[in-house]
């Protein structure tokens, strides 16, 4: 099995938003949607950010939506993809370069915000580019983030798995993994993070057929990397069958497909001393019975209803 660390490809997760970056716009809905919720949550922030990156731009949607934003000042722009970073800077004329995001170029503490629009679910260590993130930022500093969560393409996972076990008697990984809502304010904390918040909306999109929805996820270069799938090429019968297993079961009243998309929405903080902190346990100054202006017992004592 492949190391925990390494489950993508990364050179081809490259060379497919290379491919994907000049038609782009045919198919940038989700990046578009998550870019306005993003912009969405900045202006429910009482901060303003001087310095700004743009992790993972794509070809600049974000960038878009962030330009003459009132809490945003300066605003880089870097992507994986050369391809990406040239219709990006071309769509922005913001300053962009090209990064690894798990090797991120930035030095420490020099950023005020960090922003990521559905980029960052490519990674292959996930809690170490967050932690890249911590340290490019200033104290207080904030990081915004959508990913995809595991739900997305549940519909079509489960066509493939059922088709291909139909055809071999086994499965092999077609969907990438996506990370889990409940893990991903744990590995915000594991980085190093403060005041980690996640929270998911899914995104329902319809399509004439199994192979319409197939053909936007390479138009968006969403397509698996994951270093253990098949090297073999798929009977054609396999995709037949899962196309007619996808409209059997996630068919609408109008006889469309569903596509669920699952959109992970982090927000966190760079450590700093004015933040909130927990209490201390034993320094609350009101009993909670006080509160609640009820009788307080000691532990372990039985009350007894009336007669």
């Amino acid at each position: 099995m492949a190391d925990s660390m390494n489950v993508f490809e990364r050179a081809l997760v490259r060379r497919r938003r290379d491919r994907a970056a000049p038609g782009l716009a045919q198919a940038d809905f989700l990046l578009r949607e998550g870019a306005a919720r993003l912009g969405d949550r900045l202006f429910d922030v009482t901060r303003d950010f001087p310095l700004a990156l743009d992790l993972g731009c794509h070809t600049g949607q974000l960038g878009a939506e962030l330009h003459g934003h009132p809490k945003v000042g300066r605003l880089l722009q870097c992507d994986f993809s050369a391809g990406m970073a040239r219709e990006a800077m071309a769509a922005n004329a913001q300053p962009t370069f090209i990064a690894d995001e798990e090797a991120l170029p930035v030095a420490e503490g020099s950023l005020d915000l960090v922003v990521s629009n559905l980029s960052l679910h490519w990674v292959n260590d996930l809690p170490g580019a967050f932690t890249q993130v911590r340290r490019a930022l200033k104290p207080d500093g904030l990081f915004l983030c959508t990913l995809f969560g595991g739900e997305t393409l549940r519909e079509l996972r489960i066509a493939l798995m059922e088709a291909e076990t139909e055809a071999t008697g086994g499965v092999t990984p077609r969907v990438s993994p996506f990370v889990d809502v409940r893990d991903a304010g744990n590995l915000l904390t594991r980085a190093g993070f403060a005041l980690p918040v996640a929270d998911a909306d899914a995104v329902t999109v319809t399509y004439a057929d199994m192979f319409k929805l197939m053909a936007d996820l390479r138009a968006m270069a969403e397509t698996n990397t994951v270093i253990e799938r098949s090297r073999k090429p798929t009977p054609r019968a396999v995709f037949l069958r899962a196309a007619q297993i996808y409209a059997e079961r996630f068919a609408n009243p109008a006889q469309r497909i569903t596509a669920t998309f699952q959109l992970v929405t982090l927000t966190a903080w760079a450590p700093h001393q004015s933040q909130q902190k927990p209490l201390r346990p034993g320094s609350a100054k009101v009993s909670l019975a006080s509160a609640l202006d009820a009788e307080e017992r000691p532990a372990g004592e039985t009350i007894r209803k009336p007669h």
